[in-house]
């Protein structure tokens, strides 16, 4: 991260895998490494994989990776000068919480060491203290519960942030976006050009593009003034807007509306509404701890009953129960 054509050496990571990290992520973000001392014919890079004991770490998609030191030896200087770290997690990032491994993170940060994060990585490091005062990208998935849990930290649905000394991205294939970017700050932009062909990539996206597709293509390209009303909606979900405001707000009657959500969607607006302030619930439920009746007010219901009673509808089971099934059973990736 010095600038481009500077000789100073290999840069050295580590990443530091914890139980079911992404796997689509993690390789991501290694394989640019390999690929730029490949087209260099030079080790630019060297990197190291870590856990917390040195044991073997599984991925969320049941694969096991077997790390090269615990995360104690590299901290201790074990595998020389580490300038970057980077965590590699997944789902349940929101739950993870090792008193050991955030002071050791802490120790790497005194030290001067830079610390990324992947996918939910950033939950994990502002669980640790880390992320005070720093900008952080996280999966589209977490926001709205990592917002919820650290009102303070500025967190973008971007695909990937670079400030000062942090690294996170949101995971998936962004993190080869930000590798290659970072290798095109040290090393140029040809370089960096030559790695994305490498990867059958015919372009590298950069920091600020949007995580998600847009919503057009969401909805398989429907009526202009369907997305629009459905943006309106999915920006205003804490305090839903009446059905004949949502109209007047694209220009349309009340009825207009109606036919509209009919003819697209076979449900009513008010029916869409719902099903989106549901899914907003449900992620909230299954990543924070918030009282479930605080659940219910950040997505509209002013009634704990109304909530549970239209939650069971939707998902057939009530809102303590969906709470209960994502603490018994350790989520995965598909």
């Amino acid at each position: 991260m010095a600038g481009a054509g500077l000789d100073r050496g290999p840069e050295f990571f580590g990443f530091l895998v914890v139980p079911d990290f992404s796997m689509i992520a993690f390789t991501a973000a290694v394989e640019p490494l390999r690929l730029a001392n490949r087209v260099a014919e030079k080790d630019l890079y060297r990197w190291r994989v870590i856990s917390k004991d040195g044991g073997p770490v599984t991925a969320s998609n049941g694969i096991t990776v077997t790390p090269a030191m615990s995360l104690g030896e590299m901290v201790a200087g074990g595998s020389g000068k580490v300038s970057t770290v980077i965590l590699c997690s997944g789902i349940g990032a929101e739950r993870y919480d090792d008193r050991e491994v955030f002071g050791m993170l802490r120790r790497l940060d005194r030290r001067g060491t830079v610390l990324g994060a992947l996918c939910t990585g950033a939950q994990i490091l502002a669980r640790a203290g880390l992320m005070g005062g720093y900008k952080c990208a996280i999966h589209w998935e977490n926001l709205p519960a990592f917002t919820e849990a650290f009102p303070d930290i500025d967190v973008a649905s971007h695909l990937f942030e670079i400030d000062r000394n942090r690294l996170t991205c949101c995971g998936g294939t962004a993190a080869l976006d930000m590798m290659v970017h970072l290798i095109g700050l040290d090393h140029g932009e040809d370089l960096a050009l030559q790695v994305s062909e490498q990867c059958l990539v015919d372009r590298v996206r950069h920091a600020d593009v949007d995580q998600r597709m847009a919503l057009r293509v969401r909805l398989g390209g429907h009526h202009p003034k369907l997305v629009e009303a459905i943006s309106i909606m999915e920006a205003n979900l804490e305090e839903p807007l009446p059905a004949d405001e949502l109209a007047r707000s694209v220009n349309l009657s009340q009825r207009q509306l109606e036919r509209l959500f009919g003819k697209h969607l076979r449900r009513s607006p008010t029916q869409y509404y719902v099903s989106l302030r549901l899914q907003r619930a449900r992620l909230l439920l299954s990543q924070t701890d918030l009282p479930v009746f605080d659940v219910a007010l950040a997505c509209g219901f002013v009634s704990a009953s109304h909530f549970s009673k239209t939650y069971r509808q939707h998902f057939g089971l009530v809102p303590r129960d969906e709470r209960r099934r994502h603490l018994d059973v350790p989520a995965k990736h598909p």
